[in-house]
């Protein structure tokens, strides 16, 4: 009866994020529930298991209605550039000497020149 009651739940759940710690978790949740998208935290604990499982263990916010998709997506954009962690949004061309660069970088890999 376990088992079943995991499968229904894990159909209508959907995997979102994987939180740096417990408190990243948790402030995601709360961001979310300012907008009416209903989500939870699993794996939160996982490190109480410690040498049974993996040395890194991260909690994972689950939304719990897949059509929240959309909008939780937006929240989270938010909720990372306020934090800083957002990369910039797609790759950019080095104004030195025109290399393709990453989203994530802020310097050129080729001549060393910052983005502007």
């Amino acid at each position: 009866m376990i088992i079943a009651l995991l499968d229904c739940v894990n159909s209508s759940m959907l995997k979102f994020y994987e939180a740096r710690d417990s408190l990243e978790a948790r402030q995601l949740i709360d961001a979310l529930a300012a907008h009416r998208i209903e989500a939870t935290v699993l794996g939160e604990y996982l490190s109480g298991a410690a040498g049974e499982l993996p040395a890194f263990n991260f909690p994972w916010v689950w939304l719990i209605n897949n059509d929240d998709l959309r909008p939780a997506q937006d929240v989270l954009d938010g909720f990372l550039a306020s934090r800083g962690s957002l990369p910039k949004k797609g790759p950019w061309v080095c104004p030195s000497c025109g290399a393709q660069v990453d989203a994530g970088f802020d310097i050129c890999w080729q001549c060393g020149a910052e983005a502007k």
